[in-house]
């Protein structure tokens, strides 16, 4: 496989934005208890959800979002662009995952969001949703800034992962942690996961070149810790990949609330 070549390419369809396995709900329902009525209120914003080709632009760089973006099919990144067209993704933006839902971070955005993969994602009236989420009481504030506080957790990590991990370090950890994320949105099974991204995204994210790139998943191959065929990646030992990144996944927060 050269290293232009795609690793895995357009996922497996999700789940319908109105359908009880909402991801939306399913992340946030990890971080409290979300009311009839919220989740409600979420059900009703997802189902004007809209489709999305791969490497679509959602916000650019610059621009002030049109409402708060949530991802509930596919995979999305957010990622900036040096002037020498150089990129670097940020952070990943998975079925679930909210974009800049807090109102101190309303604004231009410094970074653009786009999509690596076909996506459906549907843009939440900032208003409507804190309306609905401020109060003494309510579930839907408490999961809102637990996913924020997550966020910034993640991006934490993920400069650990580049500024501290071997390159074969740094992929597995990112392994381990999309495991984790996608199943807490039931998007994974035990042994792995559909996986749209190519071997370039890979590079942008851990900050190796496409080349260091396909040699570090080979050598995952060779050390039969995971296999990658017919756009889905399979974890043939996770105990030993989790070793290997010495991952601990208590900064995605997951686990508080059991969500069926």
């Amino acid at each position: 496989m050269t290293a232009s070549n795609a690793v895995a390419g357009e996922s497996r369809s999700g789940p319908s934005p109105g359908g009880p396995r909402n991801a939306l709900i399913r992340r946030l329902g990890h971080f409290a208890a979300l009311s009839t009525d919220e989740q409600a209120l979420l059900l009703h914003h997802c189902a004007q959800a809209r489709t999305y080709p791969a490497q679509a632009d959602l916000v650019r760089e610059g621009e002030s979002p049109d409402g708060i973006l949530v991802v509930l099919e596919g995979f999305a990144c957010r990622q900036q662009y040096r002037n020498n067209g150089a990129r670097q993704i940020t952070a990943y933006l998975l079925p679930g995952d909210l974009c800049d839902w807090d109102p101190a971070l309303g604004g231009r955005l410094d970074d653009a969001v786009s999509t690596l993969s076909p996506c459906r994602a549907a843009r939440i009236p900032r208003e409507a949703l804190l309306r609905e989420a401020l109060g003494p009481h309510s579930g839907l504030e408490r999961a809102l800034r637990m996913s924020h506080l997550t966020d910034e957790s993640t991006l934490r990590e993920w400069v650990v992962n580049i500024g501290c991990r071997s390159a074969v370090e740094r992929i597995a950890h990112l392994f381990c942690e999309l495991h984790v994320r996608l199943t807490a949105v039931g998007l994974a099974a035990e042994t792995g996961f559909d996986f749209p991204l190519t071997q370039n995204d890979l590079a942008v994210t851990v900050g190796l070149s496409d080349v260091h790139v396909n040699r570090s998943l080979q050598a995952l191959r060779r050390e039969r810790l995971i296999a990658l065929k017919s756009r889905h990646l399979t974890i043939l030992d996770w105990d030993a990949l989790v070793d290997l990144a010495e991952f601990n996944p208590a900064y995605l927060r997951f686990g508080r609330f059991p969500v069926s």
